[in-house]
């Protein structure tokens, strides 16, 4: 999913949405996505006409592990990373789980975070980083469960092979 897409199958604004980034043969299908990813988000955002399998991946039971590379403006310490790591509670009162968070590469523009999350809240890492007065340049989703984005680019889809779609299903214990 590129920014400034909406994550939804229509939009009743007349936005641009994931289902609009489909080739036609692809739409019959009638596709859904399998959770969201916000207006600003970009990354790994899986499409499927399976209620099934689509209320198994986003069911919080399932704990289906997301991870996500975080550009944050200027330095990262771990004053911000502890609360993240430890479970923290949000300015909202929503307690969140443990999230695994590992500083990558610095550059001039900021500092990449990796951080995997089982849980998924609501804008959840927007809403961390936004707690630890970290400014977030750039979100990408880049794996979902056995499924990573890999170097396909925005706007670009791919349907998963065999291997990817028994890995998948099984899961979230539909294989």
């Amino acid at each position: 999913k590129p920014v400034r897409v909406i994550s939804t199958a229509s939009d009743p604004q007349g936005r641009q949405t994931v289902i609009d980034l489909l080739p036609e043969h692809e739409r019959k299908l009638r596709l859904v996505p399998v959770g969201r990813l916000d207006f600003y988000s970009e990354g790994l955002l899986l499409l499927s006409n399976s209620g099934e399998l689509i209320h198994r991946l986003t069911h919080p039971s399932w704990h289906v592990t997301k991870t996500y590379q975080v550009l944050i403006s200027g330095p990262v310490e771990s004053r911000h990373m502890d609360p993240m790591r430890k479970g923290m509670t949000l300015q909202e009162g929503d307690r969140l789980a443990p999230v695994k968070v590992t500083i990558g590469q610095k550059t001039k523009a900021g500092t990449w975070l990796e951080m995997e999350l089982h849980q998924g809240i609501n804008r959840q890492i927007r809403r961390m980083c936004r707690d630890m007065d970290l400014t977030i340049l750039r979100l990408i989703r880049t794996r979902q469960g056995p499924i990573s984005l890999g170097s396909l680019v925005p706007g670009r889809i791919k349907r998963l092979n065999e291997q990817e779609l028994i890995a998948l299903r099984s899961l979230v214990g539909l294989g």
